[in-house]
Order: structure tokens, then sequence, then C-alpha cells
């Protein structure tokens, strides 16, 4: 997969996205399923569900094994993608905390999305 993404020339940040997007793909059709029947509650709660759980067990992990790994630990942030993680946090705590997500809240994600995106493939 990274020599495809290279051959492609896109950035290496590239092949992290895709490893992610295929973890979490089961909790993405799940959800998309949900907010295709008019239950932005359920959809927005199994995306976030789902992505806390797999960044809460695998930052663990690989620090843990940064131990008797060579190298040091880098997660592969800069100073924007830290942005818009921030941003997301706030605007998921003003989403999910009230439980009652509208379509426009759900519009307001998949924004930030994708501008996470845009700017993993265009730094």
């Amino acid at each position: 997969m990274e020599g495809a993404v290279i051959a492609a020339g896109l950035p290496e940040s590239v092949v992290g996205v895709i490893i992610a997007l295929v973890v979490l793909l089961p909790e993405t059709l799940a959800a998309a399923r949900a907010a295709h029947r008019d239950r932005m509650q359920t959809s927005l709660n199994l995306a976030f569900g789902s992505a806390i759980a797999s960044i809460g067990l695998t930052i663990p992990v690989i620090a843990v094994a940064s131990i008797w790994l060579p190298g040091p630990l880098l997660l592969g942030l800069d100073a924007v993608h830290i942005v818009l993680f921030f941003l997301t946090i706030v605007i998921a705590t003003l989403t999910v905390v009230p439980g009652r997500a509208t379509l426009l809240q759900a519009g307001v994600h998949l924004s930030v999305l994708a501008a996470f995106l845009f700017l993993a493939v265009v730094p």
C-alpha cells in the first residue's frame, strides 16, 4: 500500500488515513445506515464511539511498543491537524452531549472531515 501511495505522488500520511478508514469501515457503514434512517444521534454515537475506541487503544499500545522499538514515537500530527482535532472535539461536545444531533450538525462534522482529508492529501 505504501508503494502505491508513493507511486501516486501522495504524501506518506495518506497511508495512515487509508489504514484508519479500513479499521473504522464496519462502524462507518453502521453509522451511514443510521444516518440514512434519519437517526443522526445514533449515527454520531457510532462514529465517535468507534473512533475514540480506536484512538484510545492504538496510541497506548504504540507508546508501550516504542519502548522496545528503535526510533522516537511520532504521532504524525502537524499544527494544522492538531487544530482540526481540537475543533472536532469542540464540535462533538456541542453536538453529542445535548443528545439531539441534527442534520446541520452532521454536515458540520462532514465539512471538518473533508477539510482533514484534503489537508492530508495536499499538505
